[in-house]
């Protein structure tokens, strides 16, 4: 499965993900080839790519727990939206809660693992998205910490309106890269942050619990914002929604920066002790699949394999199947650990060589060293 930005896509290409249009309806299915038609659509709904199989590539298996995932993200953006535009304008929103209940009641309780599936996001919805997927991963993790039922209500609800002030960023500012923000933009996306977070501060119809946990969170995402200058307690809840804020927001599909796979991001979490709390990384790695059996990788060796059985002590060093030498290496016995890791998801599974262009153009008949 690959990423492709919007602007590359080519017809005959085979959808991974399903495309939906503003109304929730499925446009094209899994699998799906994409027509000249189909590429206008993606850039009518400003769509920053899809995620596309290769040519020999097939199509990956979904579960009834998967459809139901990808279902409940595209039918939940329309609420999210009209919870958050509300709140953007201070005015009051009657159907958070009910939404709450009804996400806590699908994700707050899980007894297994689930796939985390990443949606398709344009300009226009990439926040009320990002926001919803935070929200749930915070249900799942709060879940799994065993917190009661109103902490996971507050922490969930901090986590759709964690990003309110990011509705006020001018759209053309939302749409650069990290390296291309000036310092005047800087200002500009601080002061909707701060705008936000004393909005929250003044809102007398949240609990001062939620309260709480905003404040916290806006404080520890966003540093440069002068509220971020006072020294926020530590609040679980604020724990909780700073590494799934940040585990969505590495793996999302972005504007000129490319996506990064689940171990990337699990790996940046694990090393990263003293920003984020174990536990909760813990939690998250135990409420979704990482490393499941079946998912291609790449070594710190070069070599490539098939992950055989998932090690639930530590995610990153599961049994695997070498394609090299066709056997079986346990990546938790410290001998096989000291020659070969687990480097990333294989990005893709074409093995063929891709040769310079303008290399070829200067061939002439003679060997060249092309090392």
């Amino acid at each position: 499965m690959l990423f492709v930005k919007t602007e590359d896509l080519k017809a005959g290409m085979r959808l991974a993900k399903p495309i939906y249009n503003k109304n929730g309806v499925m446009l094209y299915d899994r699998n799906s080839k994409i027509t000249s038609q189909g590429i206008i659509s993606v850039n009518n709904f400003g769509l920053i790519g899809i995620y596309i199989l290769e040519p020999a590539e097939p199509v990956p298996p979904m579960s009834e727990d998967d459809i139901e995932f990808e279902r409940f993200q595209a039918m939940s953006v329309f609420t999210i939206r009209e919870i958050l535009d509300a709140y953007s304008k201070n005015q009051k929103e009657k159907d958070m809660y009910q939404f709450i209940n009804q996400l806590l009641k699908k994700y707050g309780s899980l007894h297994h693992k689930i796939n985390f599936i990443q949606n398709l996001r344009s300009n226009e919805d990439y926040i009320y998205k990002h926001s919803l997927n935070t929200a749930i991963l915070c249900a799942l993790i709060s879940s799994r910490l065993g917190l009661e039922f109103k902490s996971q209500l507050d922490i969930v609800a901090a986590a759709l309106l964690h990003d309110v002030g990011g509705l006020m960023i001018p759209g053309n500012i939302r749409r650069k890269r990290k390296a291309d923000i000036t310092e005047d933009d800087e200002k500009k996306i601080s002061q909707c942050y701060q705008n936000s977070y004393m909005a929250f501060k003044d809102n007398t119809d949240l609990s001062p619990d939620i309260k709480r946990i905003l404040s916290a969170s806006i404080a520890v995402l966003h540093p440069d914002i002068p509220a971020a200058s006072a020294k926020m307690p530590t609040v679980i809840g604020a724990e909780i929604l700073k590494v799934a804020y940040n585990f969505d927001n590495m793996t999302a599909m972005k504007f000129g920066d490319e996506p990064l796979s689940e171990i990337a991001a699990v790996r940046y979490l694990l090393e990263h002790v003293d920003e984020f709390d174990k536990k909760v990384v813990d939690a998250l790695l135990d409420s979704i699949n990482i490393l499941s059996p079946g998912v291609c990788v790449e070594f710190t060796n070069g070599d490539k394999g098939l992950v055989v059985t998932a090690n639930d002590s530590n995610v990153l060093e599961p049994f695997v199947l070498s394609f090299k030498d066709n056997k079986l290496y346990n990546l938790g016995d410290s001998a096989v650990a000291r020659s070969m890791q687990i480097k990333d998801i294989m990005k893709t599974m074409d093995n063929r060589h891709v040769v310079d262009s303008n290399l070829l153009k200067q061939y002439t008949g003679k060997i060249i060293n092309m090392g």
